[in-house]
């Protein structure tokens, strides 16, 4: 399960250094700085990840609420902020190809890895 949670973190980390990075070139921010913003937004998650860590080591009982916590949060922003942004543009089935797409990568790695 962790190796499959790790790939999908990798996976998850293209689309959101895309999601940085083309707003700032849109606002006509050089190719490098938005490249440099789109990799600096994905600096905290090393760090954030040792913590995470540590702190599960210490609160081994805990953690079944915290990843339940962190389910819902998730769920929350895809339903109220993702999935309407991608109704709004001309490329809706795209969007939803995307979804889709990334729900069977999801799927397939649990069922091979877990």
């Amino acid at each position: 399960a962790a190796v499959a949670l790790a790939i999908g973190i990798g996976l998850q980390n293209f689309p959101e250094g895309m999601a940085v990075s083309f707003p700032l070139r849109r606002q006509g921010v050089s190719k490098r700085k938005s490249f440099f913003y789109g990799q600096l937004s994905a600096i905290v998650e090393p760090v954030a990840g040792v913590i995470g860590a540590a702190t599960v080591m210490i609160m081994q009982p805990f953690l079944p609420y915290a990843l339940a916590f962190a389910a819902g949060a998730m769920i929350y922003v895809v339903i109220e902020e993702v999935v309407p942004e991608t109704q709004r543009a001309n490329n809706t089935d795209v969007a939803t190809l995307g979804f889709i797409g990334g729900f069977v990568i999801m799927m397939t790695l649990d069922v091979a890895l877990g």
